[in-house]
């Protein structure tokens, strides 16, 4: 099969580093109060069909989210379900410590508010916030991307999310991926249209080829919502309501596959945070009472209301897709999957785009993670 490739991550110097410091588990110097509490400094863009207005809504409206903060969900996580790879190097560590990475997921849920294990991550997207630019970087990881799930079996990613919840799904990310996770994020794409609805409608151009599936999908989308709709009639560049918008995430039949796809996604999120930052405090309080309780969260009370006054200077930069070196193949007992071509070289890749980080090296860990891929599936 042949290989897919996307462009390589660009070389920037990596941002400075501050002096306070503590040791961490792993013996190298890191920011004092990096883990749980670096949350609290760093902005963290939070994305994802609605979770983006989750955190701009603390933006305008913070005092406020406080009445209504038992909406969230909160599906057990024990601090166990994010360890880290024991063997990632020191200085991976000392750089990551300048960022706050945050998965971000959203459920392919028939049952509306129903967020933890046994739905599947329909997308999964890593929001990486540099602390000192102010800048985000996300990434969407292919929901069929063969992985260990961290049970000692291999599957689809998005399988992890179904199997062990959300602690497993972000465990899943940080072993694969050398990743230091310790947030998460999860909604269902109700959440996405009533967001989307309660800002009037958000503007997406529409290519002929999707026309088509979105109008399909605005069927179902519509029956679980229990939102109503029209079809569209012609592409173009054109406001679409919330429906609409959720269908439009979820088309993956025209060329380009599932990896378009997660392309659209990115785009919804990126004109839905556009379309928010414009909002009133009527719409942002409106947004808040209607989705908190379609999201689910580790993030604790006083961590969110101590992030709101920086909110304000991040900017979404640049989204990519993972992994970067790829090829569709069938997998026996596992179906149709986007195999990694060498994990290991992709998350070096990774860990260049968003952390500037040329000096990588895949922990034994990942390394072994690389090799059982090739050894599975000949790539």
């Amino acid at each position: 099969m042949a290989k897919e490739t996307l462009k390589k991550p660009g070389s920037k110097k990596s941002a400075s580093k501050k002096s306070t410091s503590v040791k961490t588990a792993h013996g190298v110097t890191k920011k004092k109060g990096s883990s749980r509490k670096k949350a609290a400094k760093k902005k963290k863009r939070a994305i994802i069909f609605g979770v983006e207005i989750v955190l701009l809504l603390l933006l305008v409206g913070g005092f406020y989210v406080v009445r209504l903060f038992d909406k969230f969900q909160k599906p057990q996580v024990e601090e166990e379900d994010m360890q880290v790879n024991e063997t990632i190097t020191p200085e991976t560590v000392e750089t990551m410590s300048g960022y706050m990475n945050v998965a971000l997921f959203g459920l392919d849920t028939r049952n509306a508010g129903q967020l933890g294990k046994g739905n599947r991550s329909d997308t999964i997207i890593i929001a990486s916030i540099n602390n000192d630019t102010k800048e985000v970087k996300l990434v969407s990881v292919y929901r069929d991307t063969y992985l260990d799930l961290t049970n000692g079996k291999y599957n689809k990613c998005n399988e992890a999310y179904s199997v062990g919840g959300p602690g497993q799904a972000v465990r899943m990310l940080n072993k694969n991926l050398d990743l230091d996770i310790e947030y998460y994020i999860a909604v269902d794409f109700a959440a996405l249209a009533e967001a989307v609805d309660l800002l009037g409608g958000i503007y997406i151009d529409v290519d002929e080829s999707e026309i088509g599936h979105l109008n399909n999908y605005t069927v179902e989308t519509s029956k679980v919502t229990g939102k109503s709709t029209t079809k569209l009639t012609q592409p173009g560049y054109q406001l679409l309501d919330g429906v609409q918008a959720t269908s439009y995430c979820r088309i993956r039949y025209t060329a380009g596959d599932d990896f378009k796809r997660t392309e659209r996604q990115r785009e919804v999120v990126m004109e839905l945070v556009s379309t928010a930052k414009k909002a009133s405090l009527d719409e942002i309080n409106s947004i808040v009472n209607a989705i908190f309780g379609m999201i689910a969260t580790n993030y604790e009370l006083d961590e969110l209301v101590e992030m709101t006054p920086e909110m304000i200077g991040y900017d979404i930069v640049d989204t990519q897709g993972f992994p970067f070196d790829r090829t569709p193949a069938t997998v026996s007992g596992k179906g149709s999957c986007v195999i990694p071509i060498n994990l290991a070289d992709n998350v070096k890749q990774l860990h260049e785009y968003l952390f500037d980080d040329y000096s990588y090296t895949a922990s034994s860990e990942v390394q072994e993670i690389s090799d059982k891929i090739t050894s599975d599936t000949g790539y």
